[in-house]
């Protein structure tokens, strides 16, 4: 395990500023809200009994709403693009990257806490006309109640609280802070208001910094060549991914976990509030236009060590989640989700879920997806156009058939 030091390097320098998005001509994010608000709500939202969750999945030409318990179809919207999804951190919406920014979705499903207990609504979906602009939306990370939009074109972050979007007539209140050099980053939002933002410019990225709230730089690391990623893990600790390992932040310090390779890529990852332990791809080839992994890492944040696992197969990067008590979940090109212990790296379970099948050569094509929401494990099959519900626990598998190929697959958080 190695201390990064506290300081190094420059200070960064972020630009900050508060908009107010649903005020007329005051920032670029607002210029592309719905003038209609009539397309921006759910229509005649019912309460129902249980939570009715569902998902999104992306085809060539669209977006699908589906029904997690049933599998069905709740509406079919046209959008041309490769488009990608994430949740956007309010229990009901999921971001859409396309062209012009992040363009909001409304999946007609949530819950509203209540005390001890909870009301839960359905309505139509809507594909609502808001669009937080951005040049080169990357990526979306919901954190401490507030969810942080990454623009990879300019640098820019910004800033907002899901909750706003149920009003779904303007776009909520922005906090953007733009960084010095536009790079594929990721910034990560903290309790305190502070964030933690990668460094790097558009040929290299190197490191990740920790902000104050006013965004003036607290500390840094320069340990973490080519930084891709985030997640969290318990206690609030936030791991980023490295090529050479993963850069732990927990209590305010940044810590290196180092792997036995001189060229270990970590590059996309998976924690849970339950585990210490985090869930990574693993790569060591820094020559390959297509390496085809076969083991993962599990990092642990307390000692900042890593563990090998060897699958015996494949896998790619949308291989990856984690089940209801934490467990370790990867869908591998044998067609099987393995179940792993995160603690002891143990497999203690393949689940056979597909035919076995091969990753594609370009990262936009689709393959078989992975998304985990509370027990179940949801994959998706292109080859058969279907989609498949397995349960962590016992095994069990539900599947439909979709209209389209599906590619991306998200659930709401």
């Amino acid at each position: 395990m190695t201390t990064l030091s506290r300081y190094g390097g420059a200070a960064l320098t972020v630009v900050a500023a508060t908009f107010a998005a649903a005020c007329g001509g005051t920032t670029e994010a607002d210029t592309t809200a719905a003038d209609t608000p009539e397309t921006t709500t759910s229509a005649a939202a019912s309460e129902v009994a249980t939570a009715q969750p569902r998902l999104a999945l992306t085809y060539d030409g669209g977006v699908l709403v589906v029904e997690e318990e049933e599998l069905t179809v709740v509406d079919d919207f046209a959008l041309d693009g490769f488009n990608r999804l994430s949740p956007a951190g309010d229990g009901r919406h999921v971001l859409i990257s396309t062209e012009g920014g992040f363009r909001v979705l409304d999946t007609g499903s949530w819950t509203e806490a209540h005390g001890d207990h909870g009301h839960h609504y359905t309505g139509a979906p809507t594909l609502t006309d808001l669009t937080f602009a951005a040049e080169k939306p990357g990526h979306v990370v919901p954190h401490a109640g507030v969810t942080a939009l990454f623009d990879d074109g300019t640098g820019r972050i910004d800033v907002f609280d899901p909750a706003d979007l149920a009003s779904a007539t303007d776009l909520p209140d922005l906090d953007s802070r733009a960084l010095p050099e536009a790079h594929h980053g990721v910034a990560v939002p903290m309790p305190d208001g502070g964030m933690l933002v990668t460094l790097g410019d558009s040929e290299d990225r190197t490191g990740v910094a920790l902000l104050d709230e006013n965004g003036t730089e607290i500390t840094r690391t320069e340990q973490c060549p080519g930084v891709h990623g985030e997640t969290v893990a318990a206690d609030g600790v936030v791991a980023f991914g490295c090529e050479d390992g993963m850069v732990i932040f927990r209590d305010g310090t940044f810590t290196k976990a180092p792997v036995p390779d001189p060229y270990g890529r970590i590059g996309n990852q998976a924690g849970s509030e339950d585990s210490p332990v985090v869930l990574g791809d693993y790569k060591t080839d820094p020559d390959a236009e297509l390496e085809r992994p076969e083991r993962v890492a599990l990092v642990d944040t307390r000692t900042a060590s890593v563990r090998l696992v060897d699958l015996g197969t494949s896998y790619t990067f949308r291989s990856l989640g984690r089940g209801p008590a934490g467990e370790a979940l990867v869908l591998g090109t044998d067609g099987n989700l393995h179940v792993i212990d995160p603690d002891s790296g143990e497999i203690v379970r393949r689940i056979e879920v597909l035919e076995p099948w091969t990753e594609p050569d370009e990262w936009q094509a689709p393959r078989p997806a992975l998304e985990v929401r509370g027990d179940t494990a949801f994959v998706t099959d292109p080859a058969t156009d279907s989609l498949y519900a397995v349960d962590v626990t016992s095994g069990e598998i539900r599947s439909a058939e979709l209209p389209h190929t599906p590619n991306e697959i998200s659930g709401v958080a």
